[in-house]
């Protein structure tokens, strides 16, 4: 016994004088997080709100840590390539993942998805929710979401929606409109929202859900009207725009951004890092930018956020499956 108590006092010296570090429990490498920079992975390119949002958050974690944030871009593949980067790195704290609302619409477009967007992460919070604008030509003959939908379900024109590309937000919520008001649409997909929105503009189809920030400026410029916000309800940014399920109960699209860690985070960091996020997403200054942005601040538990996401997981795998949407 005396030599075994002996051992264990001078077993961690001879590592030490090894080079060789001891691991630390979890609770002490808690303690000790971060010892050096933390990569926060961003699955799109430079200057999109994805973008905006990691450099946020750096910027806070840099200072909040007294280490060093690096926003990694590593945009394409609809985000799978910066999920898959996340997903293999070692859950020891050091590699974050700002994940977005395609994250889990992912694993209903591609079905060799390698990774499973919940159960290979771990869901640390959400950062923001908001929906899109359902915009139309100023010439359309709906002046609002009550004329809108009346206007789908009687018109004998042959109705178009566009987006910003298959699978996109906004064709999936062309398509959730199609199957919850009971109309008929062909959709049209363009190659981006810029040229959605030109073509939209120029009257080449009838309506689009777009992203806020940017439909908005259409809007403010005289170029498309606003019908309805996709969320379940209006939003601080545009007061005066009704939500879609005021009259279309239930409709609901919402575009979400959040923070997840490789599978397998230990608790005591885990609880760590969603302390500092969620104190600064609840912060006025965060919750400035989201309104700005026309979005919200949302912060959740890990397990709220496992929850939310297989929801949004379940729900648009029975759009796209109804709808027969696939990607080529």
């Amino acid at each position: 016994m005396q030599f075994i108590s002996g051992y264990r006092k001078t077993f961690p010296l001879l590592l030490a004088a090894l080079g060789i570090a001891m691991p630390m429990a979890p609770a002490q490498a808690a303690d000790a997080y971060p010892s050096r920079p933390v990569r926060i992975v961003t699955p799109a390119a430079p200057g999109g709100t994805t973008d905006f949002l990691a450099r946020l958050l750096a910027n806070h974690l840099s200072k909040a840590w007294k280490q060093q944030a690096i926003v990694d871009n590593r945009g394409s593949a609809s985000g799978v390539n910066g999920a898959q980067i996340v997903q293999e790195a070692a859950p020891d704290g050091y590699t974050l993942l700002i994940p977005y609302h395609q994250h889990t619409v992912n694993a209903a477009l591609l079905p060799k998805l390698p990774y499973h967007p919940v159960n290979d992460f771990t869901p640390i919070t959400q950062m923001t929710a908001g929906g899109l604008l359902l915009v139309v030509n100023p010439s359309h003959p709906a002046k609002n979401a009550k004329d809108f939908v009346q206007w789908s379900k009687t018109t004998k024109d042959q109705i178009n929606f566009g987006s910003a590309g298959i699978g996109s937000g906004g064709h999936l919520a062309g398509e959730l409109y199609k199957l919850m008001s009971g109309t008929k649409g062909q959709h049209i997909p363009y190659k981006g929202t810029g040229p959605a929105a030109i073509a939209l503009i120029s009257g080449e189809y009838h309506y689009n859900f777009m992203g806020l920030t940017g439909a908005f400026g259409q809007v403010r410029a005289g170029k498309l009207r606003a019908i309805a916000v996709s969320g379940p309800q209006r939003i601080k940014a545009a007061p005066d725009v009704p939500a879609l399920a005021e009259v279309l109960p239930g409709f609901s699209v919402v575009g979400w951004y959040g923070v997840v860690a490789p599978a397998k985070l230990p608790k005591p960091l885990l609880t760590k890092i969603h302390a500092e996020i969620a104190s600064y997403v609840k912060s006025p200054e965060f919750g400035k930018v989201a309104e700005n942005n026309g979005s919200e601040a949302v912060t959740n538990s890990p397990e709220e956020f496992r929850q939310f996401m297989l929801a949004d997981m379940k729900k648009w795998s029975e759009v796209v499956k109804s709808a027969g949407i696939k990607v080529q």
